[in-house]
């Protein structure tokens, strides 16, 4: 199992854990919140009675506090009607407004704010029926303050701790990328600067070669110095890395035939290499790190094919964006729809001795350096594969007028 697939296990472990607690915490709070509202119901119920009561537990001095206290302490907001739905008294509602115009300065006559409480209570429970004297009534209540906010605060919980895990995770996902690039960057410097020396070596001792041994136009000398210049190339690259390259303005057409021309020579004769396309098309490249991106597509496609097969190479214009398409096609095995966006992943890999940073290099390039974008246009198993690279184009072109 490769790096990138262990964490994507380990986060799937840790999403299922997340959720596995938050669904313990709402049910929890489920559970408490029907125990109050079995309690709010039961003092509703309680509070009810004593209304009906009243008048009678009042003659009696031994009850007069138990009723008292029983319509003081009730934390459930409650309105009583009669029977043509008029409201005739409330409890446990804002005590600084009043349903009856009344002349007093502390009070506030608001009806309106009555009938929606009402209303908001008929929604939540069915009525008791009264009956006082004779004349019936109904008694409405809605759950307290309390229960309502009991009933939000597992999911607001869970809103607060998703959001303290995103930033504990971006936090910390930025600090470890930034060291990461840190020791990338020393590790690639230092690459650079030893294989300067032997690069060196190796091309006095070509030219020693060709005088020696009369060998100016040898074409096997010729092809030991393609890859010196290779080296070169390569060194070059990575003693860049970590710097901002300079993009100049190239033939793209040109570019890509050129590296095509190197790499066909050290590949299977078995696989066929073409390109088509637009050939006077021009983007802004660095030609040493569009050319890895080349050779990075171009290796992942050999690689894919297992036999016989081709790798062509199709450049497209497209004047209204003003983008140039590079389509990289092969032959191959052919990628899982499942996997589109995972081969981009550092440590990815199908190969047994892969690092997997191909791909995620050439992203890189492409994207941090080139702005451009790059992904798998299309994949069939058995059949092949297409990536497409989309650049910006440097021609502009101004519309025409009649």
């Amino acid at each position: 199992m490769n790096p990138y697939q262990k964490k994507r296990r380990w986060k799937f472990f840790l999403l299922i854990f997340a959720i596995l607690i938050g669904i313990a915490s709402v049910f929890y709070t489920d559970s408490f919140v029907k125990k109050m509202e079995r309690e709010e119901s039961d003092q509703f119920h309680l509070w009810v009675k004593i209304q009906e009561r009243a008048m009678f537990l009042y003659d009696n001095d031994d009850y007069r506090t138990v009723v008292e206290t029983v319509r003081k302490n009730t934390k459930t907001p409650v309105i009583m009607t009669d029977s043509a739905g008029i409201i005739t008294s409330f409890n446990g509602l804002d005590s600084t407004k009043t349903n009856y115009p009344i002349s007093d300065a502390k009070l506030t006559y608001d009806s309106l704010y009555f009938v929606r409480q009402l209303r908001q209570m008929k929604a939540q429970h069915p009525p008791d029926e009264m009956n006082i004297f004779g004349r019936k009534f109904k008694a409405y209540y809605r759950d307290s303050f309390i229960l309502t906010q009991l009933r939000y605060f597992p999911y607001i919980q869970m809103g607060v701790i998703f959001l303290f895990l995103l930033t504990a995770y971006a936090a910390f996902s930025s600090a470890r990328r930034d060291e990461q690039d840190h020791v990338w960057v020393g590790l690639a410097k230092e690459t650079a600067h030893q294989l300067g020396t032997p690069i060196s070596s190796l091309m006095a001792w070509t030219e020693l070669m060709k005088s020696k041994f009369d060998a100016e136009d040898d074409p096997l000398i010729a092809e030991m110095e393609n890859d010196i210049k290779r080296l070169e190339i390569i060194t070059d690259r990575f003693s860049k890395i970590g710097s901002k390259p300079i993009l100049e303005d190239h033939t793209v057409y040109i570019v890509i035939s050129d590296f095509i021309r190197y790499f066909k020579v050290r590949t299977s004769d078995k696989v066929k290499f073409s390109i088509t396309g637009d050939e006077q098309v021009r983007a802004m490249l660095n030609v040493p790190l569009f050319d890895w991106v080349i050779e990075n597509l171009l290796k992942n496609a050999a690689n894919a094919i297992e036999n016989e097969g081709s790798i062509s190479v199709n450049i497209i214009e497209n004047l209204a964006k003003e983008q140039v398409f590079i389509d990289v096609s092969d032959t191959g095995k052919g990628i899982p729809r499942s996997k589109f966006d995972a081969v981009f992943q550092p440590g990815y890999t199908t190969r047994k001795r892969g690092w997997g940073l191909g791909l995620s290099l050439t992203k890189r390039i492409v994207e941090n350096y080139h702005s451009g974008e790059i992904f798998v246009k299309e994949s069939e198993l058995g059949k092949g594969t297409t990536f497409r690279i989309i650049l910006k184009s440097s021609l502009r072109y101004e519309p025409t007028t009649a």
